[in-house]
């Protein structure tokens, strides 16, 4: 079978675990029943390991599990007794946030030192003695409150930028006592919390560590010195896991595209080389090709795949059966998971409509539907596909029309732009998944409404799409089109991908923000890369301000541009455009500045495809019986999460 590597056993200290295919501990906010299920549909997808995402050990910083105290144990043995029967083991990451603890949710934050974390603020409490001592004690309770639960053991957290991780840190531990200084006493806070668990809960249960990679602070810890501290703690923990970053640096927490695959592996080299026990490795790994290398090569023994798993739980389990093309692909954009998690509170996946909702909402699609009806679906992109798919899959017969030669629609286009050529992963798996299903496909075919008449659906989905506007139309000025928009050196962001025009491109060049999004950034890389210098001016304050927390869906391209020839000037909106300048201005204010540019793009809001509609409003077309429903851009969102979710729920109930 493929990829027998990972499916082997591996034993970790008291426990073995069935696979190589585990999943390191991630936020949820989920509690109760949703959490249980949300790691249930991984379980039962074949999961080798999961870890509970971190939990607090002190009520100074509480979490959803209440781990301060033993009203925790009755649902970790629930959870764990629903876990068993499909032999995932399960394991609690326990830690204490520090530095990093949001204000709102403790009345002090403490630390190694009054060090303040970058992207929380406020100046912590530098530890006493006998607050160090209080918080070993917590720590030992609260393994022995996970073992007492059932669980299969805990990952102590040293890593990410939290409490056991500041101490460790010469970049944030600037004592001077016997917990500062050297690497010994830096590392004696933790050595005392190691000590203490085993004393309390003893070598039978499991106890692995997660540590830093590179902790990407200037002053910090490097690879090198991660090295020296996992020999140390390498005889007292069953396997060590090891990840990336810290609040300084927060995306490479949580990579996105613009990231590598597996970007993380060189800096673990020195790590896993300088231990024996077994490690877990992380880091924008997404296919079984890639786990299966990195196991062969003993770059890591168990391979953790968190998002590709929020994706499609059902991962294990598809490769096993030699399914691999029917796994449903993470596009690695954090717009859906950790970027509606830390802007909404709720975790949720763009690809995967279940996700964070696995106790109310079928991974897959619901039994087939009790009428077979005839579907006319009208736009091949992510909304149109997912329709198709969706439909198809409860049984219906379904007819999808594409007006160009393509299927895959903006997110085809959006996918040409440099580092963005992963987010076509998922229109291209849905392609594969209507073309498996038998849809009837028409490529280069408007729909008018001779061919409604037609195919005569009984359900009509109208997937249109949007197209970008040419008429000057920006929102600080609705009802004025910018002047000098319909000059021949400006540009549309599909002119610059060659799609419906191509531009002539002649530095220095000026993108104009609009709306916000990732398409103005997509268009100043494309820029940068055809070699000219590029001033991105935004009516919003920063880079990609309306995608969801921009930290981790926007600082890693950010980071990027502005190592380039490239500056940003936020707050200001475009008033006229010459032949060799652009005239910009700042809302409601005097301000006036001219900024030389020689190709000018404006990124603003489309106009969404509504011809068809009219043709079957009512008195039109649909009163034959024929139900018609709107999904994806046409509907005036924007963004590929909404398109595949509307369409998902609208087929999901026909």
């Amino acid at each position: 079978m493929a990829y027998d590597n990972l499916f082997e056993p591996i034993d970790v200290g008291p426990i073995t675990i069935p696979n190589r295919i585990v999943r390191s501990a991630h936020g949820t906010l989920l509690g109760g029943e949703k959490l249980i299920a949300y790691h249930e549909a991984r379980a039962a997808g074949g999961v080798g390991m999961s870890t509970l995402e971190a939990t607090g050990v002190h009520e100074n910083a509480p979490s959803l599990i209440p781990l301060y105290n033993d009203s925790c144990i009755p649902f970790y043995r629930e959870i764990s007794a629903r876990m068993r029967p499909y032999g995932m083991r399960l394991l609690q990451q326990i830690y204490h946030p520090g530095s990093a603890t949001r204000p709102k949710k403790a009345a002090t934050q403490v630390s190694a030192s009054a060090i303040p974390n970058p992207l929380i603020g406020g100046i912590p409490f530098e530890m006493s003695k006998r607050d160090i001592d209080e918080m070993v004690e917590r720590f030992a309770a609260a393994a022995r409150r996970c073992r007492d639960g059932g669980l299969d053991g805990i990952d102590l957290h040293a890593s990410s930028g939290y409490l056991l991780e500041q101490f460790l840190s010469p970049a944030n531990n600037t004592r001077e006592d016997e917990y500062g200084g050297s690497l010994e006493n830096r590392m004696r806070f933790l050595m005392e919390t190691i000590e203490a668990i085993r004393s309390e809960v003893g070598y039978d249960f499991c106890m692995g560590i997660r540590l830093p990679n590179e902790e990407y602070i200037p002053g910090g810890l490097t690879p090198t010195d991660v090295a020296e501290i996992a020999k140390i703690v390498e005889p007292y923990v069953d396997y060590v896991s090891l990840h990336m970053g810290s609040y300084w640096r927060f995306h490479k927490l949580l990579s996105t595209m613009d990231d590598p695959l597996g970007h993380e592996l060189p800096h673990n080299e020195p790590i896993i080389r300088a231990v024996s026990k077994p490690s877990i490795v992380v880091g924008r790994i997404m296919t079984l090709d890639h786990a299966s290398h990195i196991v062969s090569s003993g770059q890591g023994d168990m391979v953790s795949m968190v998002r590709a798993l929020i994706a499609d739980p059902e991962l294990v389990n598809k490769a096993r059966r030699g399914e691999v093309d029917r796994i449903r692909p993470c596009i690695g954009s954090n717009i859906g998971c950790v970027g509606q998690l830390m802007s909404a509170g709720k975790l949720s996946c763009v690809v995967n409509v279940a996700a964070g909702s696995e106790s109310s909402v079928p991974f897959e699609t619901p039994a087939p539907a009790p009428v077979r009806k005839r579907v006319l679906v009208v736009g091949g992109g992510p909304a149109g596909l997912e329709a198709a798919r969706t439909a198809a899959l409860r049984g219906h017969e379904v007819h999808l029309y594409e007006a160009t030669r393509h299927l895959g629609g903006q997110v085809a286009i959006a996918a040409t732009a440099p580092h963005r050529s992963d987010i076509g992963a998922i229109t291209e798996w849905l392609a594969g998944e209507v073309e498996r299903l038998g849809v009837t496909i028409r490529l280069a075919t408007m729909v008018d409404p001779d061919i409604v008449a037609e195919v005569a659906p009984d359900e009509l989905i109208i997937a249109t799409g949007s197209t970008p506007r040419r008429d000057g139309f920006h929102v600080a000025t609705p009802i004025a089109a910018i002047a000098g928009h319909d000059l021949s050196h400006v540009y549309t962001s599909w002119d610059i991908f060659g799609f419906g025009g191509r531009a002539n491109i002649e530095g220095p060049a000026l993108v104009y923000d609009d709306t916000g999004t990732f398409e103005a950034i997509s268009v100043a890389d494309a820029l940068l890369e055809a070699g000219v210098r590029v001033t991105m001016v935004g009516r919003h304050d920063s880079i990609g301000a309306n995608l969801p927390y921009p930290p981790v869906t926007v600082q890693a391209a950010k980071e990027r541009l502005l190592s380039g020839d490239f500056d940003f000037i936020g707050g200001h909106y475009v008033q006229a455009i010459t032949p060799d300048e652009v005239l910009v201005g700042v809302p409601f204010t005097e301000r006036r500045r001219t900024i030389p540019a020689r190709t000018v793009v404006i990124v603003s809001y489309n106009h969404p495809n509504r011809e068809l509609i009219d043709y079957v409003a009512p008195g039109g077309i649909a009163d034959g019986g024929m139900t018609v429903h709107l999904v994806g851009d046409v509907t005036g969102t924007n963004g590929i999460m909404p398109a595949i979710h509307q369409a998902s729920a609208v087929t999901r109930e026909m």
